[in-house]
């Protein structure tokens, strides 16, 4: 049998799906490793689906997708950021990772590097791998809150970078960037013309801090967006945002790649050899879901706020450090006292031993070693239950 190649082959497993698995496989386990919304799907986007199907809209929809839906991304994005955005630069996506891949697939070629977060969602190195183009870490260290640091980016940046890749709310630290860390980021990328990738899926559950939307710093806005509008030189920033978290459609699978101006005939092009464009009845559901009420994202970021408060009370119970999550719904939890260098075993050893699934740091850059990302998504004494069984950090001794 031939065999695959060589950039298929080399892909890493994705931990975080492996302890999940496992977890789902026994009995009784709470499951902390995985961030999927608990809360049920608002009525009103369940029956925007259903009424598409059955007004039998069941075709293929333009590339970039059904044009209401693309207004409404573009109006909530810009009202959210206080830019302007024309809907022709809002692609649909079958969720924020398609928008990623979608992304790369325009900016990068064989070869090319891309700067990303380590620790970091680990899509981004595994979209990177699979276009033939050569992921480059850039460390978030604890000393420094887990933040990017401009001069850590300028050791790493060379001839043949193309693309910064930036995340906040972060997963897996629920960091969030500040307004003066986001602008003096977006100086870096012009400083170097590098392309941005924004991954902006948590951007509506922060903590008593703003989301700053790089996009707020970029020179776009200005084009309209048509097709055959030149590219904006001053224009560099592609904002990945997904409806899975904000309104719990992981399944449904509906994000936006939004792009700067000019870029559509390049992108349909793209799209087309791709997906071609997202299931029909998935883009009214997201309609439904940006333009009717939005009492499920409001319920469910007091549903977070409360959670992680909760499970910031046993972790500092069981003298574990932690990071005080700003943002998305996960906590970043440092048991390197118990996890004896190999976190990735140990996440097995818990689940066998205590029943609680938790995601291993490793499943997101080697700084993750000895750390662990626990999901807030769900019931919130289940959580706490499952948080008492961690071993605790045995008191420190000082001379």
């Amino acid at each position: 049998m031939p065999n695959i190649s060589i950039h298929a082959a080399a892909l890493p497993p994705n931990q975080i799906r492996e302890i999940t698995q496992a977890a789902w496989a026994t009995p009784g386990a709470i499951v902390l490793s995985i961030g999927e919304p608990g809360f049920a799907v608002a009525r009103h986007v369940l029956e925007a689906g259903m009424a598409a199907l059955d007004r039998d809209e069941t075709n293929y929809t333009p590339n970039a997708g059904i044009a209401p839906l693309r207004e409404a991304f573009a109006k909530r994005f810009g009202d959210q950021n206080s830019v302007d955005v024309d809907p022709a630069r809002v692609y649909v996506t079958a969720g924020a990772q398609q928008g990623l891949h979608l992304a790369m697939s325009l900016l990068l070629g064989v070869g090319d590097e891309v700067l990303i977060p380590n620790p970091g969602y680990p899509t981004f190195g595994m979209t990177a791998r699979l276009l033939h183009a050569v992921p480059v870490e850039y460390p978030l260290h604890a000393g420094h809150g887990f933040q990017p640091r401009v001069e850590d980016l300028e050791r790493l940046v060379g001839p043949r970078t193309r693309v910064l890749v930036l995340n906040s709310p972060s997963n897996p630290l629920g960091a969030v960037f500040s307004e003066d860390l986001t602008r003096a980021l977006m100086e870096f990328a012009r400083a170097h013309d590098l392309w941005v990738i924004s991954d902006e899926c948590y951007e509506s559950f922060t903590y008593d801090v703003p989301h700053v939307s790089p996009a707020r710093f970029d020179g776009s806005g200005s084009a309209d967006g048509s097709a055959d509008c030149p590219i904006d030189s001053s224009a560099r920033v592609f904002t990945s945002v997904t409806l899975s978290k904000t309104y719990g459609l992981t399944g449904i699978r509906v994000g936006a790649l939004i792009t700067p101006p000019g870029m559509q005939q390049r992108l349909d092009n793209v799209m087309e050899s791709i997906v071609s464009c997202v299931a029909a009845s998935s883009q009214y559901s997201a309609l439904a879901a940006l333009t009717g009420p939005q009492d499920y994202v409001a319920t469910a970021l007091d549903h977070y706020r409360r959670n992680r408060d909760a499970a910031s009370a046993v972790l500092a119970a069981l003298g574990i450090d932690f990071l005080d999550a700003q943002g998305a719904f996960y906590l970043w939890a440092d048991l390197s006292h118990a996890t004896d260098g190999n976190v990735r075993d140990w996440v097995h050893r818990l689940l066998r031993e205590q029943g609680v699934a938790v995601a291993p740091g490793t499943a997101f850059g080697s700084i993750g070693e000895g750390w662990i990302r626990i999901s807030l998504c769900g019931d919130t004494d289940e959580l706490v239950e499952g948080l008492s069984r961690l071993p605790g950090r045995p008191p420190r001794h000082h001379d």
